[in-house]
């Protein structure tokens, strides 16, 4: 059947970044060389490169061609359902949300559509029998931050979302993936990415392959985000040591954060650092000098945010508390709120100096004001770290006219975690996913990374534990300074 002609809206023109006009080229070289196949085609761009964009641009220019009639986008959040319609609408694009009680003839009236992975996965059957026929002609299915279609070879149906894409999207003329962080911490594969054989040492391993890939760093050199500093609060951690007798405590042992290498002493240490209560205090230390820094950025950016990353929601209270105290304005999100859309885009707009996140912010969230970002959680898989502090890249058009390339930083404060210290010493990189079999070493947990990952030892970092430790990028050095001025 062929696909029906939608006419768009007028729109000012949108001039695509370099790498959008190359994704727009191999998606058309792909649709040329697939034979009447499905093509996989998966995109790796750090947050603020403009994936959005780019994926609505492609089928803007591959609809005028003729080669496609329609898109389906799936994402995992309203939040970002709503950005993804912002942007549509920026170009002339009509795109509508997915009602599960449409009729199976309703195709005919969109030509861009919405889904959530929970609606694909709960609506298999049907939305499986109204697309994978052919009756939409050609279209595009685009899957938004792509990683989290997990796929399990030992058991297909277990990656419910994965599971439910791969089914719906096979009458698809192309699969577009993209993500800021193509890697899982379970070592699954996932959707819309091609998988190649390599050596690691004595293993064969499988390597995520991304047909596009732009490093963070490339986007800083040109100026489309940020550069990231990094201020790791250090400091000693006390934790009570059992007596003799197994009955009561037998005293106080004591653990540098940034220099312990027993693994399970290094997750005790970070529990206990986040804690606003701990005799430590180097959570509070934390929060203090963010709060310094944010005032300080606000002299020559006024609108400038903060977002704080929190462990749960007893914690974020406590914190919000606490910057109120303080005289902030302070909204806090979580899953569990049906206020936390509404209070998400008054912070976009302005309404409140912080964010206190707990799940809600850490990938996906377009905030361009977020020039600080205070990371407390336990959380330390580095796709989870690497989308929190990109919340604080991005810029928008007013800022980026008014500064000078390289833009101006934005700044991360976290815990003086040895894995936290490691990703930050790569975030602007691009590691490669190994796939490893399950019989294998799984190597150092929550890593998020294949046995390859590069170990980049801590320097010795004397006896001044206790201070704000720098490391400055966006190619970050091998090495950590304590910092001597606040």
């Amino acid at each position: 059947m062929a696909a029906m002609s939608f006419k768009m809206e007028s729109r000012p023109a949108v001039q695509p970044r370099q790498w959008q006009s190359q994704l727009i080229q191999l998606l058309r070289a792909r649709m040329h060389q697939q034979g009447g196949g499905l093509q996989d085609v998966l995109i790796h761009a750090g947050p603020g490169a403009g994936k959005t964009l780019g994926a609505l641009l492609s089928f803007q220019q591959l609809h005028r061609e003729g080669r496609l009639g329609r898109f389906v986008v799936f994402c995992h959040r309203s939040a970002i359902a709503l950005q993804w319609q912002q942007a549509a609408g920026r170009l002339g694009l009509h795109l509508q949300s997915w009602d599960p009680a449409q009729s199976s003839n309703s195709h005919q009236t969109w030509q861009g559509l919405l889904v959530s992975y929970q609606s694909a996965a709960r609506h298999l059957h049907d939305l499986e029998a109204q697309w994978s026929s052919g009756s939409l002609g050609p279209w595009l299915a685009i899957a938004d931050e792509v990683h989290h279609l997990g796929v399990d070879p030992d058991e297909p149906e277990a990656a419910a979302w994965g599971h439910a894409f791969s089914r719906i999207t096979a009458g698809a003329s192309l699969r577009l993936g993209l993500t800021g962080t193509p890697f899982r911490a379970d070592n699954l594969a996932f959707c819309a990415a091609r998988r190649q054989s390599r050596r690691d040492g004595d293993l064969l391993v499988e390597q995520i392959i991304p047909d596009l890939s732009v490093e963070p760093r490339q986007l800083i050199a040109a100026g489309d985000v940020r550069p990231l500093e990094f201020r790791f609060q250090d400091g000693w951690v006390d934790h009570g040591r059992p007596s003799d007798d197994g009955a009561g405590c037998g005293g106080t042992e004591t653990s540098p954060l940034s220099a312990e290498e027993r693994e399970s002493w290094r997750a005790r240490n970070l529990r206990r650092a986040i804690s606003l209560g701990d005799a430590g205090s180097i959570a509070l230390r934390l929060l203090l000098a963010a709060r310094n820094r944010l005032e300080r950025l606000r002299a020559d950016h006024p609108g400038a945010g903060g977002l704080v990353i929190a462990r749960d929601i007893a914690h974020a209270r406590h914190i919000s508390q606490l910057l109120a105290e303080q005289g902030d304005r302070v909204h806090l999100v979580h899953s569990q709120d049906p206020e936390a859309a509404g209070r998400m885009a008054a912070f976009r707009a302005g309404d409140a100096d912080w964010l206190v996140s707990i799940d809600m912010c850490a990938e996906g969230f377009d905030a361009p004001r977020v020039r600080v970002v205070a990371y407390l959680t336990t959380v330390v898989t580095r796709s989870r770290f690497v989308q929190a502090i990109t919340r604080a890249v991005r810029l928008d058009g007013e800022r980026a006219a008014l500064e000078p390339i390289p833009r101006r930083p934005s700044y991360v404060y976290a815990p003086a975690d040895p894995l936290l210290i490691r990703y930050a010493r790569s975030w602007s990189l691009s590691e490669p996913y190994l796939l490893r079999s399950r019989a294998s070493d799984p190597g150092e947990p929550d890593s998020g990374t294949g046995p390859s990952t590069v170990r980049l030892p801590l320097e010795a970092i004397d006896e001044r534990v206790g201070t704000l430790l720098r490391v400055r990028g966006p190619e970050l050095p091998g090495f950590l300074k304590p910092e001597r001025a606040a």
